[in-house]
């Protein structure tokens, strides 16, 4: 028996057979530090830049949104081309995963480029369309110019990420998102103060932040335990793209809407603010969004975990095992999140002065909006977690469902309808609202999955014998 078999061996009986609590802990350790580190490098930038202006806050709120178009294609690629790796790597077809890699990894880099040409050449009206006022239009053009020329590596950073980590090598990938966000908060003070670069400093530092990050992803895939990925692999056609699709398209349609939502914000908090308050207004929902989501990186984090040990056991007819671990996940998350929107609830005010203290409207708009999410976030850990394990199990359409039900289905009406009724405060409700609803779509789907496993495992227990 070769080495590699051993170690395949070793890990089918630590997987299959290791206690579930242990199992998804131990492999959610890394993806925890990784979503930690990530999510306080957009706290830290939100923090340094407010010390500028309400504007310049203002503007990496506007700026969030083309963010999460970048993260939509990464995700889109990553989660899609590493689930088919996975597959492919049991299976023991290593050129089909080596192809994949391939195409999963140069098409997020030619969409980026492709993405940044068409950025560049009119990222004034790019602002406009995102949500920049007349008095953060400045700020907005120069914090997103170098965040846009490194869209390419971004990309396709997000997607070799997602492909070690779903290879089973999330140790690389945490390496990666840490450094690179290390970085990026040691470079924001250099940047921003002592070269005086305001603004367009804390886009430099997310540049070279990112860079720096895909340079040591890019060596985690050479390393000899990660597919490798070669330009010579480079072959795409129907079947990889479609192939991608099927593992993609739940983390598509949810960074999509995601993208989407952020701009109907932007524009709703400019709209329904008092006049003379825009940005403060703007700012405000740019803070609570960082905040709601350096709180929901440890979720997140952990609900990741718990991916590989949901493919690999129901990979394994084990489905015992899967309803397990999927009712592990769901419990300690909404413990975190209940735990989490406790504290933010009390301290709304001061977490939000943490940003920028000189702006009482900003606070106080921002306090309320906190409020309001930190109530329904208990709730959200069950459609996360219910939407991954289907989308483990290749249930795309219920995977698909759920993921643009927050941010899609609910969000967007919810953002039209309540501003109507109580003008600004309804915009703060508005993601409350959405993650209620939400939460009332997923629980007769997570009811629906227990049961369905437990019957699966009994029949499978019968076939056994």
């Amino acid at each position: 028996m070769t080495q590699e078999e051993r170690a395949l061996d070793q890990k089918y009986i630590e997987m299959t057979t290791l206690p579930i609590h242990r199992l998804v802990v131990k492999l959610s350790i890394p993806t925890i530090i990784s979503m930690m580190v990530t999510s306080i490098y957009n706290v830290v930038d939100a923090a340094f830049v407010g010390r500028l202006s309400t504007e310049a806050t203002a503007a990496i709120g506007v700026g969030f949104a083309y963010m999460t178009f970048i993260q939509a294609m990464g995700f889109f690629f990553g989660h899609g081309s590493g689930n088919h790796i996975s597959r492919a790597l049991g299976a023991k077809d290593r050129d089909d995963a080596a192809v994949i890699a391939a195409v999963g990894f140069f098409s997020p880099f030619v969409v980026g480029i492709l993405s940044a040409i068409a950025g560049l050449l009119f990222l004034p009206q790019l602002c406009v369309f995102l949500g920049a006022t007349s008095d953060v239009l400045d700020q907005t053009c120069k914090y997103l110019r170098y965040i846009i020329l490194a869209s390419p590596f971004m990309m396709s950073a997000l997607t070799m990420n997602n492909q070690l980590r779903l290879q089973g090598n999330a140790r690389f990938g945490m390496i990666g998102l840490v450094s690179g966000s290390i970085l990026n908060i040691v470079l924001d003070p250099i940047f921003i103060f002592v070269l005086d670069m305001g603004v367009t400093g804390a886009s430099l530092a997310t540049a070279v932040g990112q860079l720096f990050c895909w340079c040591l992803l890019f060596w985690g895939t050479r390393r000899p335990e990660s597919v490798h990925i070669k330009l010579s692999n480079f072959k795409p056609s129907w079947y990889c793209y479609k192939e991608i699709a099927a593992g993609g398209l739940p983390s598509l349609g949810r960074q999509a809407f995601n993208c989407f939502s952020a701009i109907i914000l932007n524009h709703a908090a400019a709209r329904w603010a008092a006049p003379g308050t825009e940005a403060s207004s703007i700012a405000a929902f740019a803070v609570v969004s960082r905040t709601m989501m350096f709180c929901f990186s440890f979720v997140l984090g952990f609900c990741q975990g718990f991916q590989p040990v949901c493919g690999f056991n129901y990979g394994a007819k084990l489905y015992g095992r899967v309803r397990k671990s999927f009712v592990f996940t769901l419990r300690w998350s909404t413990i975190m999140l209940f735990v989490m929107g406790g504290l933010g609830f009390i301290f709304a005010p001061q977490i939000i002065a943490i940003f920028r203290d000189e702006d009482p409207e900003l606070i106080a708009i921002g306090a309320r909006a906190l409020r309001w999410q930190c109530v329904a976030f208990p709730l959200i850990g069950l459609s996360t977690a219910t939407n991954m394990l289907f989308q483990n199990i290749r249930m795309t359409f219920r995977s698909t469902l759920l993921s643009i039900g927050r941010q899609g289905i609910f969000f967007i009406p919810a953002i039209l309808i309540l501003p109507q009724i109580w003008g600004l405060h309804g915009v703060e409700m508005t993601q409350a609202v959405a993650d209620a609803l939400t939460f009332a779509l997923s629980l007769p789907f997570a009811i629906w999955i227990i049961r369905k496993l437990s019957t699966m495992e009994r029949e499978e227990s019968g076939t056994q014998q």
